[in-house]
């Protein structure tokens, strides 16, 4: 059996926050706690859903957010509806043409823009820091948390694109700047190029499919892994272990895969229309799968993908 990986966040210098709650949600006696390396830790903080990680430049990130690729059915409802239900963390992108609504839904919260992080793309064929430009336009916000590179060039690591990215932080625009679907190598190159790395990737990720060489060597450089289709949108919910186990806590297989990934320490980014769907994958933070099942779980692991193959692979 591959040992898995540490936490991939539990990496940066004993003593700095890295977990604290996120302002404006309705919950008391919040308890910070410190940047330690053990996976015990980590699922005491992810038992609460108001909390939040530190990214390596000190900016916090929620433990979970709320995926919107193909959420076309009143995208400003759902948007809205999220965030009420306690949702603080929206990804989005340029590409998936929706982002006028999901900014209407952002207003229409009535949620402080200070409390919502916000994760917009730009595509490799653009000029990102026109495209970060654009994508704000949209959204009708004056800055994104954090924009990404939604997948690297046909060659080379995307310098360009890494740079526009720069200048867009630089100016403001975008408060955190990462990567998607990047391998190790490519993060490194684009590191090495600019002396800046990026503070996520976001990748497929889920117990079916997923790399322990990807989480180690993502921990080692401070790099913050988001899951995207974490639920492999739903082909994979079926599978008699995930619904064993899931029994057993009394949780259905999407909360047990949603959980797997809290205390693996990614960062899970299910897509959800529905409300009763949405609040089915908040209520992950009053259990904790123990040690026999996250090895279960762990073990498997195909490097299945719903779009056919893992692109950091």
């Amino acid at each position: 059996m591959v040992e898995p990986a540490p936490n991939p966040l539990a990496g940066a210098a004993a003593g700095n926050p890295m977990v604290e709650p996120i302002p404006g949600a309705d919950v008391t006696n919040h308890k910070v706690t410190t940047w330690k390396g053990h996976v015990d830790q980590w699922r005491k903080r992810a038992m609460d859903r108001t909390n939040a990680i530190e990214l390596r430049g000190g900016n916090r990130m929620p433990v979970m957010g709320l995926g919107t690729w193909q959420l076309r059915d009143d995208t400003v409802q759902a948007i809205e509806t999220a965030l009420q239900l306690g949702y603080r963390l929206i990804d989005t992108s340029g590409d998936y043409g929706t982002q006028q609504e999901i900014g209407e839904g952002i207003r229409r919260s009535r949620i402080e823009r200070a409390d919502i992080f916000l994760v917009t793309k730009v595509e490799e064929i653009d000029n990102a820091y026109e495209a970060t430009r654009k994508n704000l336009d949209e959204l009708r916000l004056d800055h994104a948390d954090l924009v990404l590179i939604h997948r690297p060039p046909p060659t080379g690591s995307g310098e360009s694109l890494w740079r526009g990215l720069l200048q867009a932080k630089n100016e403001g625009l975008a408060t955190d700047i990462g990567v998607s679907n990047y391998t190790i190598e490519l993060i490194d190159e684009l590191t090495n190029a600019t002396g800046e790395a990026p503070v996520v990737n976001q990748i497929e990720w889920s117990p079916f499919g997923h790399s322990e060489a990807m989480l180690r060597e993502a921990t080692r450089r401070g790099v913050a892994i988001q899951a995207y289709s974490p639920l492999t949108r739903s082909r994979r919910l079926d599978d008699d272990t995930l619904s064993h186990i899931a029994t057993r806590y009394g949780k259905t297989p999407a909360q047990l895969v949603i959980r797997w990934n809290l205390q693996r320490g990614t960062i899970p980014l299910p897509k959800a229309n529905q409300a009763s769907h949405m609040e089915e994958n908040l209520d992950v933070f009053d259990f904790a799968i123990d040690e026999t099942d996250m090895r279960q779980l762990n073990m498997l692991n195909q490097h299945y993908s719903s779009l056919g193959t893992l692109a950091y692979l």
